[in-house]
């Protein structure tokens, strides 16, 4: 996609055999380094303003985990003996530190590649505690696909690749580690991670595609933008110019 980015914005070569193309080899010129100039100011914008968005999801999610901790984690660990154990400092914990990081990158630098790559994967962890706390409810699993594409809103591939490693690696790990704790039975069949990690990738192939799709769409109009721009400014130029005409035929 970068270099398709670049070929959009590289300057067209045109002969300087003549007054009229050079012009025109200047004003497209003009318009290629506007281009550039006006994606880049959206493509921060967006960012920024996501990075934001995200940091409120984090605290939103905190509030949520902790409620969960309270009200169905003791059911959904202790059947019906509802007791107060370890999932409630779980919950505020590493909830907490899962919401403090990334809000704090938000804050403090938003629109870099690190915060939105760190973002990614604490929004992953924030699934595999949701996903414990409600004892591998397959239900909760769907937090997953959703917050990939919350993260697709970014129109960066690499950030659904950072998100895709952290929940294989944490889906593989509690598999082989503590099974119940992501798929709610004991001995789950040894291919339910595979199953899981191939719905992950089909949605990332469409959500890739959406990036694409909307990095070309937001180049396309900030060229479109650059354009109405040269030549507003080539009209202002030329009635300026007769506006100087007129005045200097008034004079004589």
């Amino acid at each position: 996609m970068a270099t398709s980015i670049a070929q959009a914005t590289k300057p067209q070569e045109f002969p300087a055999d003549s007054p009229v193309k050079a012009a025109d080899a200047r004003r497209e010129l003009r318009i290629v380094e506007r281009t550039a100039a006006l994606f880049r100011e959206r493509r921060q914008h967006a960012l920024r303003r996501l990075d934001r968005a995200f940091a409120w999801l984090m605290a939103g999610q905190w509030l949520f985990a902790i409620l969960l901790a309270v009200l169905v984690s003791p059911y959904g660990w202790e059947g019906k003996v509802k007791a107060v154990h370890f999932h409630v400092y779980l919950a505020v914990l590493l909830g907490g530190a899962l919401t403090v990081f990334p809000a704090a990158l938000a804050v403090s630098s938003p629109g870099r590649a690190l915060t939105r790559h760190v973002i990614a994967a604490n929004q992953m962890l924030w699934s595999a505690l949701l996903i414990h706390l409600t004892g591998g409810r397959i239900e909760t699993h769907f937090h997953v696909f959703g917050s990939l594409a919350f993260l697709s809103f970014y129109l960066d591939w690499k950030v659904l690749l950072t998100a895709t490693l952290v929940v294989a690696g944490d889906h593989l790990a509690r598999q082989l580690l503590w099974p119940e704790s992501v798929y709610g039975v004991l001995n789950p069949e040894w291919w339910r991670f595979l199953e899981h990690a191939f719905w992950v990738v089909f949605e990332n192939a469409i959500l890739v595609l959406a990036c694409v799709t909307g990095l070309k769409d937001m180049l396309r109009a900030a060229r479109q933008q650059a354009e109405v721009e040269a030549l507003t400014r080539s009209d202002e130029m030329k009635t300026l110019a007769l506006e100087m005409a007129l005045a200097e035929a008034r004079r004589r």
